[in-house]
């Protein structure tokens, strides 16, 4: 579809059209003239955004059923979206991981970050996991298919259409094999030194956290000989990373035993079976029970799921934090390290540490932040857009 062709959306006289022309990726239903007209575009057309004096501003995805009206594509308002388009935008995605990487095991796309709002890719080898979460991407699906298979040469492309965001897209939850065979079993990943199992098809988003990859990298340069304690371990991704670099031992608690199962897959892997445990149990009564039991480790690292989803959850949430780290805080030795991590985007940064540093006090523990970590930098972050700035993860020596 050309450009002259497209539908037309237009800014309110007060809604803040420089932020866009400055790169705000988004256009709430509140900040656009909502007319019937405009109510009657189907979701995930392309438009023209223009401003409040007729101005085109930019191409953007539409869905007047979501509070997101319009997501910017392109500031060339003469830009067409389709296959090419695509194309271009992967490229430029890939040459980044492949400068950053020696595998091809990382997120490929990072929705707003990588210029593709709303769609997430996440790569295991010749398999790509795509989770396309704006309805622009659901409408172009084939297109952005052909793209992938074009730049990255994938055999195997699988939808994901699990997840909060698709719902609030008015969208269905029916994942699907999109191109090839779905991988039979899970699949291994390398990363960090260790060996990760990831189901691609039953397992939690696309099978495996990509975006604490430095953070696993961090804890396992401290863990040589330590006694590891991985809480909300999912698939090991702490343990495992620390069993590689040398730790002594390490203990995973889930409340998933297919997760658990698939970390000790991992560990068998790497031969690493014999200094790993696991214990399946919701994770605040696995850290009273071990502290009831006397135990302590040199190393805890909680990486529990997002607390604080929404701004309406953020109070809660912030307990909750607080909470983890009460209850880590005293099964921490004396000089040793715990690990506290976030992937709340409401949760920013400063409002984490605070709720941190409350649960490390009322434990009657203290010590120095040693160092502050974020998602990887197959993550990019969207520089006008809090929410691709999720991850955060604090280590303290206590």
């Amino acid at each position: 579809m050309t450009p002259s062709s497209l539908p037309v959306i237009r800014l309110k006289p007060k809604a803040n059209a420089r932020a866009i022309r400055h790169g705000a990726p988004w256009v709430f239903d509140n900040e656009l003239v909502t007319d019937r007209r405009t109510k009657a575009i189907a979701p995930g057309s392309i438009a023209v955004l223009e401003d409040a004096g007729r101005e085109p501003l930019a191409l953007v995805a539409v869905n007047p059923k979501s509070r997101i009206m319009g997501r910017v594509l392109d500031l060339d308002t003469s830009a067409e979206i389709g296959e090419a388009w695509l194309r271009e935008r992967l490229a430029r995605a890939l040459a980044l991981r492949e400068k950053l990487y020696d595998a091809p095991y990382y997120r490929l796309i990072h929705a707003e970050g990588d210029g593709l709002p709303g769609v997430v890719i996440d790569r295991f080898g010749d398999v790509a996991v795509i989770q396309p979460n704006a309805a622009w991407a659901e409408a172009l699906l084939p297109e952005l298919v052909a793209a992938l298979r074009e730049v990255t040469g994938v055999t195997t492309m699988l939808k994901n259409a699990g997840g909060r965001a698709r719902g609030l897209e008015g969208l269905d939850d029916e994942s699907a094999v999109l191109e090839g065979a779905a991988p039979v079993g899970p699949v291994e990943v390398p990363m960090n030194g260790a060996v990760y199992m990831a189901d691609l098809t039953g397992g939690q988003k696309t099978g495996l956290f990509y975006d604490q990859r430095p953070n696993h990298a961090f804890a396992a340069r401290m863990a040589k000989g330590a006694r590891v304690l991985d809480v909300f371990a999912h698939v090991g991704g702490f343990s495992l990373a620390a069993l590689a670099a040398g730790a002594e031992s390490a203990l995973a608690v889930d409340g998933s035993e297919p997760a658990l199962e698939l970390a000790r897959a991992g560990a068998e892997k790497m031969g690493a079976a014999g200094r790993f445990e696991t214990r399946k149990a919701d994770a605040f009564e696995a850290l009273t029970a071990l502290a009831e039991e006397g135990a302590r480790f040199d190393m805890v690292i909680c990486d529990p799921p997002a607390f604080a989803p929404s701004k309406q959850a953020l109070e809660a949430g912030l307990r909750a934090y607080e909470r983890v780290a009460r209850l880590a805080a005293p099964l921490v030795a004396e000089g040793g390290i715990l690990g506290l991590c976030s992937c709340s985007h409401a949760a920013d940064l400063a409002k984490f540490r605070s709720a941190c540093l409350r649960g490390i006090g009322r434990a009657g523990r203290a010590g120095p932040l040693i160092h502050t970590g974020f998602a990887g930098p197959d993550h990019p972050q969207h520089p006008n857009l809090a929410e691709t700035a999720y991850l955060k993860a604090l280590f303290f020596r206590l």
